[in-house]
């Protein structure tokens, strides 16, 4: 089948495929992600485990190493590297370009889980698809509102389980990050002089508690066709079940009386806040950051509607009720928007000074309006063929949209000065059509793929 006697003999037919092209490539415009820069890295998961007050060389020997043991042979793992401070481990294993996130986390979750012995005052590893180096695509302050005289970085908590649980909900978040907050623990404040009477230190105290809360299972109980499971909970998670606690029931002290003493003989149990190792200030005033990290391949530009729709949503709800402000400081989009309008504007002005220029040397408006309708037909149906390969619509791939659009031009003119020159010779408008084209559509395609393969390779 001869494709250029198909395209001549049946117009209908070829405007119809037009017709489609623009539909589905206009289609594929709404769908596709848009983002300031294609993205180049690879995919990667950062498992963080915080061990609070362990110098750098414990968290490596007790939870990096045993984790770097566990991921090594993962499918697909291409670089693991690891970082260890005070307090914190991190492990950032990159995979290679083409694999699947969702098989990425439950092979690396389940490599996690053969990990053991962790120091009892290790916290429980946490995995996330963003890295240290992406940046926020927004960041969003936290003021005291009018006459709210409670300390700010008293509101952590409600930060982390409020305002963070609902933006990491978003379609498109990776991660949110809060920084100035204190968080609310159980604080045991011992007095010296009553652990000194009973003849007692604070190792033993420590000890004790920590040998009470714990919480086993105690075996089966059979009764007749049922079976009872039996748990002993010991969890020490209320002022009372603390100071409950019998440090020693025998008679060791000092005077040599018997009786038990407890938790609440030589200690105050109460709730408090952490003391802030920071401060964070916005235009002078005590303040609370919260920053928002996408997903890979997220559309920055529908995420950002739906994080601003949700902050509206969370300022009129429970930031209100708490006589906060939130105010947002920063936001990606406005200069995605902006660098992909200047783009678009300058496609829109090459292929008006390209009409242009055609009408003059051409001197032909039917050959001009040609050339001029094959520019954005040609620059629609690219959308399909962006949306199908997963590709992004940023400012490299419109910057090579506008590079297309020379090639275009060139290779209309090409056909159409070939068509002519046949009519010149005393062709009907049907057979210089069909002519003309069949005899450059060959080198037209070698030119055009001498540029595809050159760009093939990035």
């Amino acid at each position: 089948m001869n494709p250029i006697r198909v395209a001549i003999e049946r117009p209908i037919a070829v405007m119809a495929v037009v017709v489609m092209a623009v539909l589905f490539g206009a289609l594929a415009l709404s769908r596709i992600p848009v983002q300031l820069a294609p993205d180049v890295r690879k995919p990667i998961v950062v498992v963080e485990t915080n061990w609070p007050g362990a110098a750098p060389a414990e968290v490596e020997r007790e939870i990096v190493n045993p984790q770097e043991d566990a991921f090594r042979g993962l499918e697909g793992l291409e670089r693991m590297t690891s970082r260890s401070r005070t307090g914190r481990a991190s492990v950032t294993l990159e995979f290679s370009v083409g694999s699947d996130m969702g098989d990425v986390l439950l092979l690396v979750s389940n490599r996690l889980d053969r990990v053991g012995g962790y120091p009892s005052e290790a916290g429980e590893p946490t995995l996330n698809t963003s890295g240290s180096d992406d940046s926020p695509i927004a960041w969003v302050m936290v003021r005291a509102g009018e006459g709210n005289t409670r300390s700010l970085p008293e509101y952590g908590d409600f930060l982390e389980d409020e305002i963070k649980e609902r933006l990491e909900r978003i379609d498109g978040i990776s991660t949110v990050n809060v920084f100035g907050g204190v968080a609310r623990e159980l604080q045991i404040v011992i007095n010296p002089d009553e652990l000194a009477r009973y003849n007692m230190t604070i190792p033993a105290v420590v000890a004790s508690l920590r040998s009470e809360n714990i919480s086993v299972s105690a075996g089966e109980v059979d009764e007749g066709k049922r079976r009872y499971v039996v748990r002993a909970d010991g969890r020490l998670d209320t002022i009372q079940a603390i100071e409950d606690v019998v440090l020693r029931s025998d008679g060791q002290g000092s005077a040599g009386i018997l009786g038990r003493v407890r938790v609440s003989d030589v200690a105050k149990v109460g709730f408090a806040f952490k003391d802030a190792t920071a401060q964070l200030r916005f235009r002078g005033e005590p303040a609370l950051a919260i920053n928002l990290v996408r997903e890979q391949g997220a559309n920055v530009i529908s995420t950002m509607a739906e994080v601003k729709t949700v902050l509206a949503e969370l300022e009129a709800g429970p930031i209100a009720r708490e006589n906060l402000v939130l105010e947002q400081v920063y936001d990606e989009t406005v200069y995605i928007e902006g660098a992909i309008d200047l783009v678009v504007q300058n496609i829109w002005i090459g292929g008006v000074l390209a009409a242009l220029v055609l009408l003059i040397f051409l001197r032909s408006p039917r050959a001009t309006l040609v050339i001029s309708l094959a520019i954005p037909v040609s620059i629609v149906a690219t959308f399909v063929a962006m949306a199908a390969t997963g590709r992004t619509l940023n400012v490299i791939s419109l910057a090579g949209i506008a590079f297309a659009i020379g090639m275009i031009v060139d290779a209309a003119i090409v056909v159409l000065e070939n068509i002519y020159r046949l009519r010149e010779r005393g062709m009907n408008r049907r057979d210089a059509a069909y002519h003309g084209a069949r005899q450059v559509w060959g080198a037209i395609l070698v030119s055009a793929l001498t540029t595809v393969m050159v760009f093939i390779p990035i």
